[in-house]
């Protein structure tokens, strides 16, 4: 049996969040709804021409808007349709005055950090590092199963791939993840090769888009 690949992928760049998070709106549904920026669909269009997302055999991605806006252009390129499953989803953030007492005297300024140094830390309606982690591996342990020698890409959001990939990696100093000595770098869009023998990871290699 051949090796399963999995592409996975964190979508491309969002619009400017003063332009759609400064709303009275629930932060689970602005979440949701952000969609990618001028720049973003600019990077997406070039990430689905990327030699190594040629001949995927199947397509899964979050169904966050711009998981799916991202996802649409890899499915035209191999002319597939796209899957959706919500356990792909962003982590959730839940009470946005919580999380901003949490984070208002964190250095790095940025939640799915902290989380990754705090994995039990969660707002009264959101999702800690180690849930996110959970439902991620309760779909990649069926898509392996149920793809095994296959090559898939994976669209999904960079607090949930950082939670999930605390499977494999470290967390240095710098608060990034750490993979065999290479750090990861997991902004907008990012493109990770994962090699799976018999549902065991094999390597993780860092794609350039």
């Amino acid at each position: 049996m051949e090796d399963t690949i999995i592409y996975l992928i964190r979508h491309a760049e969002t619009v400017d969040e003063n332009g759609i998070r400064n709303t009275s709106e629930d932060s689970q549904l602005i979440n949701e709804k952000e969609i990618l920026s001028v720049e973003g669909e600019e990077q997406a269009k070039k990430l689905s021409s990327n030699k190594e997302l040629q001949n995927i055999d199947v397509i899964w991605s979050s169904s966050y808007t711009r998981a799916k806006a991202t996802a649409k252009y890899i499915a035209n390129k191999n002319n597939l349709p796209f899957n959706l499953d919500n356990d792909l989803s962003e982590r959730k953030l839940g009470n946005l005055k919580e999380l901003g007492e949490f984070m208002k005297d964190k250095a790095t300024r940025d939640p799915s950090q902290e989380q990754l140094l705090d994995r039990t830390f969660k707002t009264s309606d959101g999702e800690s590092a180690e849930q996110t982690r959970e439902r991620m591996n309760k779909f990649f342990d069926k898509i392996l199963k149920e793809y095994e020698g296959k090559r898939i890409a994976v669209i999904s959001h960079g607090g949930s791939i950082k939670f999930f990939l605390l499977n494999w990696c470290e967390v240095n100093k710098d608060v990034k993840l750490v993979y065999k000595d290479i750090v990861l770098d997991i902004t907008s869009p990012c493109l990770l090769k994962m090699t799976f023998r018999k549902n065991k990871l094999m390597n993780i290699e860092q794609i350039k888009y």
